[in-house]
């Protein structure tokens, strides 16, 4: 079931299109991994969904509803954890926690339990009357975390919630995330850190430029990559190169380069998938056979595993982004 519905949203800047015509779906009950460069438009689509921005055109529907200024189904149920930490130096955890759940208009005993709640969550439960300011990176990451978790929210948004923290938090972190989930929490996650959302998301949407550019589950989403071998070899590279793209189940060959001791580096792409049967051992054959004939030595063979990053690199490129 569809929780949250991104219905084709519009904003500019300036003149400037921050977000086009972007669609998307967030399910009840899941991790959904967020990915886009810099500049691709994740945290101007996580604040409109957080409504700190309104959309120039389209909309937002939460359980089948469109969400307006005026309605509160979706405020009331979003937690927000911002990629900018959101927490006050100069107080305590308690108190940084008991500021924002007035916010949250919780009280008495229940605004305890909550805090009690959210604290032991984050690991921060013997820091509890430490400053902020005295916290480790890590430690107010996760005192970020736990601000965002006080009123107990249906779906809650992470922005880049382990940059700059330590290996031990971020797996700690993660570990929280998953337990979310596990208790019916519904997650949006972006993140720079493709193991991280490789690791933790049912299914992820990745942006460019403001649009959409691919969806669906790690599996159907990797299962469309070409296999790539990368050959190193010395001898005739042109020659060997020719008569490798002369194979059937090659797609492409990259001109070989040269290194300081003389032998050659070329990727050969398939024309199979990796979610298809391909018949590599048959086709490593074809290909130190061409080697051999043409007495090239072949130093060592490898291929590309799909993973998220492979996959985010091909679909947005490799152009720096600022």
């Amino acid at each position: 079931m569809n929780l949250l519905e991104v219905d084709r949203i519009r904003k500019s800047f300036n003149g400037h299109v921050a977000v086009n015509d972007l669609s998307f779906d967030i399910r009840a009950g899941e991790v959904l991994g967020l990915l886009g460069p810099n500049g691709a438009g994740k945290t101007t689509t996580m604040s409109i969904i957080a409504g700190l921005l309104t959309p120039d055109d389209g909309q937002l529907r939460y359980r089948g509803e469109a969400v307006t200024q005026k309605s509160k189904s979706l405020t009331a149920e979003l937690g927000v954890v911002p990629q900018d930490l959101a927490i006050y130096p100069d107080l305590t955890a308690q108190e940084n926690l008991t500021f924002f759940g007035r916010l949250y208009r919780l009280k008495g005993q229940e605004l305890d339990q909550r805090i009690k709640f959210a604290l032991d969550r984050a690991g921060l439960t013997a820091n509890a009357d430490r400053l902020a300011r005295t916290f480790s990176g890590g430690m107010k990451r996760r005192l970020n975390f736990a601000c965002g978790l006080l009123h107990e929210p249906n779906l809650l948004m992470l922005d880049e919630p382990t940059v700059g923290v330590d290996p031990q938090s971020r797996a700690y972190l993660l570990d929280c995330v998953r337990q979310l989930r596990d208790d019916g929490v519904t997650v949006l996650y972006a993140s720079h850190y493709m193991e991280e959302v490789e690791d933790i998301s049912d299914r992820v949407v990745i942006i460019d430029h403001g649009e959409l550019v691919t969806s669906g589950t790690q599996e159907a989403l990797l299962g469309k990559l070409p296999i790539d071998i990368r050959l190193r070899f010395t001898g005739d590279a042109p020659q060997l190169a020719a008569n490798v793209s002369a194979i059937d189940a090659v797609a492409s060959v990259e001109p070989p380069t040269q290194n300081a001791a003389a032998d050659f580096t070329t990727i050969i792409r398939t024309k199979v998938n990796a979610s298809e049967n391909a018949d590599l051992s048959g086709l490593l054959s074809q290909i130190v056979n061409a080697a051999t004939n043409l007495n090239c030595s072949v130093l060592s063979v490898t291929t590309n595993d799909s993973n998220l990053e492979r996959l985010f690199l091909e679909l947005t490129g490799r152009r720096l982004r600022d």
